[in-house]
């Protein structure tokens, strides 16, 4: 176990971001500094609630920016970073990567560098199981090696290289994870799963790509929040960390559960061309973060209905987000008129 008061998370008004500071709030008295560049997936209607809180602060700056991650470390000194921050959408890699490699990439390189110039109690570092690529049988494992596929992946395992190279070259205390999916509240409307709901709550159609036979494993919100303290304060330096849960889904099967759960036929699902080197197959051996006990208390099934009934409450939240001119032309370069 760590001792720590401060904590600055970066990408803090993302999804998970904002997920996660909620729960160290929540369950800690420590200090946490989100710096976050509020791209068009960063919200800080993500963390309305907590928004006055005297133990949270909130920095706009951008992690890829050196000047800016150096002041954030003076300033506030923190003992522990997680870094949530990073462009994340495969879709969006595909058609603009350069800015993948400037978050993913040179960010995670300015945060390392501060971390070594400023001494830390731990830097971990959030990444994804894409970063090994798509395995037709079988699983990853932590040692397994890389292979990403896209753009957005191959980022991601970039950044994680460097992350340990700095453990190794400069010994700053670093941990890596990589996650299956998540899914749960304040999910920004192009990822999957709150794209589904969303557009059906709208009357409208719901895009899957080519035949859906894509395979995922899926982790709930409040799961993921408690696989991750763990590694924070019981994992080693040093070591990479798969977080999942063994459930794993076709696309199509999980459209039709979206569909049920919704309330709408199944006709309201329609197949649209597939993305350039979509991945058939993510799977994880997750057993290490097990021995730190790890247990997932969520089911699926749980887990999608808590995030169906958020979504119908609140409306207010994605409608402003769909709204959007940029979201309105980004889903209409990807889906057409569907």
């Amino acid at each position: 176990m760590i001792n720590f008061q401060s904590v600055l998370i970066t990408g803090g008004a993302g999804f998970m971001g904002s997920n996660f500071i909620r729960y160290l709030l929540k369950r800690y008295s420590l200090y946490i500094v989100n710096l976050d560049k509020l791209t068009y997936a960063g919200n800080l209607d993500n963390l309305k609630d907590i928004a006055d809180n005297p133990r949270y602060v909130f920095v706009k700056g951008d992690i890829a920016s050196q000047k800016s991650v150096e002041a954030i470390f003076k300033k506030y000194r923190p003992e522990i970073v997680i870094n949530f921050a990073a462009e994340s959408h495969v879709d969006r890699s595909i058609l603009g990567p350069r800015a993948f490699i400037q978050t993913d990439v040179v960010g995670v390189l300015n945060l390392l560098e501060a971390s070594r110039a400023h001494p830390i109690k731990r830097f971990i570092q959030v990444s994804t199981d894409e970063v090994y690529g798509e395995i037709k049988q079988g699983f990853f494992k932590e040692e397994s090696p890389f292979c990403p596929r896209s753009p957005y992946s191959a980022s991601k395992a970039s950044g994680d290289h460097l992350v340990l190279a700095y453990f190794y070259t400069y010994g700053v205390p670093v941990t890596r994870i990589h996650s299956c999916n998540f899914y749960g509240q304040y999910q920004y409307p192009e990822k999957f799963i709150p794209l589904f709901i969303t557009n059906l709550l709208e009357g409208k159609n719901a895009p899957l790509y080519g035949d859906g036979k894509q395979i995922r494993e899926w982790i709930y919100t409040e799961d993921f929040c408690r696989a991750l303290d763990l590694v924070l304060h019981k994992g080693k330096v040093g070591e990479s960390y798969n977080i999942g849960t063994g459930y794993r889904v076709a696309n199509k099967k999980l459209a039709g559960l979206i569909v049920t759960l919704v309330g709408v036929p199944n006709t309201k699902i329609v197949q649209v061309k597939d993305r350039p080197g979509h991945d058939r197959r993510y799977a994880i051996d997750a057993s290490k973060i097990d021995t730190l006990g790890f247990k997932p208390q969520v089911s699926f099934q749980k887990g999608l209905e808590l995030t169906v009934e958020w979504y119908k409450k609140n409306e207010w939240w994605w409608k402003k987000i769909k709204r959007r001119k940029d979201f309105r032309e980004y889903y209409e370069r990807q889906y057409g008129n569907l």
